[in-house]
C-alpha cells in the first residue's frame, strides 16, 4: 500500500524474442522506471524478479504488478502468472492499433513495442482479457514460483538496508560518497567489518 492507502501498481511492457525479452518498467503516473534487455530463461526471469522488487521496495507484498505481452502462451507466461503477476496476452492486431494510434510513425523497435506494451496495459487493460491461471496440478509450481520471487524481493530490501546503513557508518573515504555500493561489495564489507569486531575467546 502506499502512503495514501491506494494500492501500489507497477506496469511492465515485455517485448519477446526467441533469445531475450526487452522489458520496460512504469508506474501508475507514466512515468518510466526503467529498462532492460534480459535473457531467456530462469536467469532473466530471476533478473525481471529482482528488477520488480527494486522499484516496489517496501510496497512489494501488497502491489500488483501488471504485464503485457503479445503472446499468451509458453514457459516465461506461465512463470509470470505463478508469480502471481497479472499477465495480459495483447493481441498483435490491437497492439499495431494503439501503435498507429498513439505513435508518430510505424517503425517497429523491439524497445519502442516495449514501451507501447506498458503504456497500453497502463490505460487500455480493460479493454484486454488477462491470462487465465494453470490446471489445479500446477498450483504446487505457483507456490514454489512465488515463493522464489519473495525471497529475491527480500533480498533486494536487505541490500538496500545494508547499503543505507553502511553510507552512516563507515569512514568518508575519498571516493567513497559518490560511490555505487553493489550487492557484492555490500555483503563484501559487512563480512569484513564482522569479523574484524568478533571478539575474541
Amino acid at each position: 500500500m502506499s502512503w495514501t492507502g491506494e494500492m501500489v501498481r507497477l506496469f511492465v511492457g515485455d517485448d519477446w524474442a526467441e533469445d531475450h525479452h526487452d522489458v520496460e518498467l512504469m508506474d501508475a503516473a507514466g512515468r518510466v522506471l526503467a529498462k532492460r534487455r534480459l535473457p531467456e530463461g530462469v536467469a532473466g526471469m530471476a533478473r525481471l524478479h529482482e528488477l520488480v522488487g527494486q522499484h516496489l521496495g517496501e510496497d512489494a507484498d501488497d502491489a500488483e504488478v501488471v504485464v503485457g505481452m503479445e503472446t499468451d502462451r509458453g514457459p516465461w507466461v506461465a512463470a509470470l502468472v505463478a508469480a502471481g503477476y497479472t499477465v495480459y496476452g495483447v493481441n498483435p492486431l490491437q497492439a499495431s492499433r494503439y501503435r498507429e494510434r498513439h505513435g508518430v510513425s510505424g517503425a517497429k523497435s523491439d524497445r519502442g513495442d516495449a514501451h507501447m506494451l506498458t503504456d497500453m496495459v497502463r490505460t487500455d487493460s480493460r479493454q484486454l482479457r488477462a491470462v487465465a491461471g494453470d490446471s489445479p496440478d500446477a498450483e504446487a509450481v505457483k507456490v514454489v514460483a512465488r515463493t522464489r520471487k519473495t525471497l529475491i524481493w527480500e533480498r533486494n530490501r536487505q541490500v538496500q538496508r545494508l547499503r543505507h546503513q553502511l553510507r552512516g557508518v563507515l569512514p568518508r573515504r575519498a571516493g567513497w560518497p559518490s560511490m555505487t555500493w553493489t550487492r557484492p561489495m555490500c555483503w563484501s564489507c559487512w563480512a569484513r567489518h564482522r569479523t574484524r569486531r568478533r571478539p575474541r575467546s
